[in-house]
C-alpha cells in the first residue's frame, strides 16, 4: 500500500514538473532575449543618470502589473473561478469574468490618470523643481516618461488575470509565450540605437516607451482571443454599469485579494523600495541594482515563477477537495526543486560575477566604474536568489487556501524591516547595503509563513528538506571552485567580450557537468525526477 501511494506521489510529481516545464521553457525563451535587452541597455543607456530614470520610471507601471496583475488579485480570482466553473455553470463564470474585468480596468484607469496628472503637477511645482534632487538628469527623465509609460500598467494588469484564468484552464506555454513580445519590442529600439549611433538619448528614451506600450495592447489583444479559444471569454453584457462594484463577486474577490494584494508581492515591492531610496545615492545606484536584478531574475522567473503558477493551479484543486496530504506533498516537493536549481543559480553569481557582468553589460556607454559599483550588490542579491524563489512557491500555501490575511502580516514586516534596513545600511555600505537589507527582510518573511504552516500541520518535514538545502550548497561551492580551476588554467587572453563569452561558456557546461554528475553520485532524488521527465518527453 506503501509503495502504491509513493509511486503515485511519483508520478504526481513529475506531472507537476513536467507542467511547469513547458512554463519554464517559455520563461526561458523571454529571460535569454532579456540577457539580450540587458546587454543593449547597458551599452546604449550606460550605467549613469540616463539609465537610473529609465529604469525607476519603468518599475512603476510594472509593479502595478505584479500587483493587480499577477499578483494576489489573479490568484485570488482562481479559487472564485474554480467554484464556479465547478458548479458546472460556465456561463456564469463568463459573466463574473466580465464583471471582473470591467471594474477592474475602471480602477486601473483611475490609477493611470491620477499617477500621471501627479506627476505633471510635481513637474510645474517650482519649489519641488528647486530642490537639488529634482534638479538631476535622471528626476527629470523620469517625470517625463512616467505619464507616457503607466497605460503599460493597465494592459498589463488585465494581461495577468487572462493569465491566471488562462492557467486554471490548464493552459500554461501559450500565455507565458506572451512575455516574448516586451523584449522583442524593447530590443528593435535598442538594436536600432546600438548600430545606428543615435546619440539623442532622450529620443532614444521616447520611442522605448511607445514599444512598451504597444506590446502591452498587442499581449491583451491576444489573451482574449486565448480566452476565446478557450471557451472562458469575458462576457462584457450588462458589465457596463456601476452596479458592478456592488456585484456579490467583486465584494468577494476584493475581500479576499486587498489583503494578499501586499501579501504576495512583498519581494517585489522590496525591490522597487530599493530603487527609489537609491535614487538619493548617486547616478550609478540605481543601474546597479536594476542590471543585477535582472540577471537574478533569470532564475526567479524561469524556476519560481513556473512552478508557482502550476503550484497554484494545484493547490487550489486540493484544498477545495480538503486533500490536505497532496496539498503539503505538492509543498514539499516545491521547496526541494527550489533548493535544488536556486541553490547553484546562486554560487554562479556570487562566483562569476565578473564574468556575467562582463558579458551582458560592460561595453559602450556601461564602464568598468559602473562594473565595480554592482559588485557588492551581486553579492548579496545572488546569495538571496534561493529565499527569493522560496517565498514565491510558500505564499501559494496560503493564498489556495484563501488565506491572505497570514500573507499580508508577513509581508508588511517584512516591508517595514526592509525599509528600516535599507535607511541604517545604505550609510555604510551604499546600493550595497540596499541589496543586503532586501534579503534580510525576505529571509524574515519566510521564516514567518513556514512557522505559521508548522503551527497549522501543513509545513513539510524539515529534516529532509534541511539535507536538501545542506546538500546542494555544498555540491554548487564544490562545482563553483572546480570550475574556477578550470577557467583559470583553460582560458586565458586579455579580457575582452569574446575571451569573456568563451570563459562562461567554459564556466557554465563545467559548472553544471559537475553539479548534476556530482548530484547524482549522492543519489539526489532531483536528479531522478528531472531525468524521469526528459525520458518521457524522449519517448512521447
Amino acid at each position: 500500500m506503501s509503495d502504491g501511494k509513493n509511486s503515485g506521489d511519483i508520478k504526481r510529481n513529475s506531472g507537476l514538473l513536467k507542467t511547469s516545464l513547458g512554463v519554464t521553457f517559455a520563461t526561458l525563451l523571454s529571460r535569454m532575449l532579456g540577457l539580450v535587452r540587458v546587454r543593449l541597455e547597458a551599452n546604449v543607456l550606460g550605467g549613469g543618470d540616463v539609465a537610473s530614470g529609465w529604469f525607476l520610471a519603468f518599475a512603476i507601471p510594472n509593479m502595478l502589473r505584479k500587483i493587480l496583475g499577477e499578483g494576489a488579485l489573479g490568484q485570488a480570482l482562481m479559487p472564485l473561478v474554480a467554484e464556479i466553473d465547478g458548479s458546472g455553470d460556465r456561463d456564469g463564470m463568463k459573466k463574473g469574468l466580465g464583471t471582473v474585468f470591467f471594474v477592474l480596468g475602471f480602477i486601473l484607469a483611475a490609477i493611470v490618470l491620477l499617477v500621471s496628472l501627479i506627476t505633471f503637477a510635481v513637474s510645474r511645482m517650482e519649489f519641488i523643481q528647486s530642490m537639488e534632487l529634482f534638479r538631476t538628469e535622471r528626476m527629470k527623465i523620469i517625470l517625463g516618461l512616467l505619464p507616457l509609460l503607466m497605460p503599460y500598467g493597465f494592459f498589463m494588469c488585465l494581461v495577468g488575470v487572462a493569465g491566471c484564468v488562462l492557467n486554471y484552464c490548464k493552459e500554461f506555454f501559450l500565455p507565458a509565450l506572451g512575455a516574448l513580445l516586451l523584449n522583442i519590442f524593447l530590443i528593435s529600439g535598442l538594436a536600432a540605437a546600438f548600430f545606428f549611433h543615435q546619440n539623442d538619448l532622450h529620443k532614444v528614451l521616447g520611442n522605448l516607451a511607445w514599444l512598451v506600450l504597444l506590446s502591452g495592447f498587442i499581449q491583451l489583444v491576444l489573451m482574449f482571443l486565448l480566452l476565446r479559444r478557450n471557451n472562458s471569454f469575458p462576457d462584457f453584457r450588462k458589465t457596463f454599469s456601476f452596479k458592478s462594484f456592488t456585484n456579490p463577486l467583486i465584494k468577494k474577490l476584493f475581500k479576499t485579494a486587498l489583503p494578499g494584494i501586499i501579501g504576495g508581492i512583498a519581494v517585489d515591492v522590496s525591490f522597487l523600495v530599493d530603487r527609489m531610496l537609491a535614487v538619493y545615492l548617486g547616478a550609478r545606484a540605481v543601474p546597479a541594482l536594476t542590471y543585477v536584478d535582472r540577471l537574478i531574475d533569470i532564475p526567479i522567473g524561469i524556476f519560481a515563477i513556473s512552478i508557482c503558477n502550476v503550484l497554484m493551479s494545484e493547490m487550489s484543486r486540493s484544498a477545495a477537495k480538503e486533500d490536505m496530504e497532496l496539498f503539503v506533498n505538492d509543498l514539499q516537493f516545491a521547496i526541494r526543486q527550489v533548493f535544488f536549481f536556486c541553490v547553484p543559480m546562486a554560487a554562479g553569481v556570487i562566483f562569476f560575477f565578473d564574468i556575467l557582468m562582463s558579458v551582458f553589460c560592460l561595453g559602450g556607454r556601461y564602464t568598468a566604474a559602473d562594473l565595480e559599483a554592482a559588485r557588492m550588490v551581486a553579492m548579496f542579491y545572488g546569495a538571496g536568489i534561493p529565499v527569493f524563489c522560496l517565498l514565491k512557491v510558500m505564499v501559494p500555501a496560503f493564498h489556495s487556501r484563501k488565506k491572505m490575511q497570514i500573507t499580508l502580516y508577513a509581508s508588511l514586516c517584512a516591508i517595514v524591516l526592509n525599509i528600516i534596513l535599507n535607511i541604517i545600511l545604505m550609510q555604510f555600505m551604499q546600493q550595497g547595503g540596499i541589496a543586503l537589507a532586501t534579503v534580510a527582510a525576505s529571509v524574515v518573511n519566510c521564516t514567518i509563513l513556514f512557522c505559521v504552516l508548522k503551527k497549522e500541520a501543513l509545513a513539510p518535514a524539515v529534516t529532509p528538506l534541511a539535507l536538501t538545502l545542506l546538500r546542494t550548497v555544498i555540491v554548487a561551492a564544490v562545482s563553483a571552485f572546480l570550475a574556477t580551476l578550470l577557467v583559470k588554467f583553460a582560458v586565458a587572453g586579455e579580457n575582452n567580450l569574446m575571451v569573456s563569452i568563451i570563459k562562461l561558456g567554459v564556466v557554465g557546461i563545467s559548472f553544471s557537468v559537475c553539479y548534476f554528475g556530482l548530484s547524482a553520485l549522492l543519489r539526489a532524488p532531483e536528479v531522478r525526477e528531472f531525468s524521469d521527465i526528459l525520458k518521457h518527453r524522449k519517448k512521447a
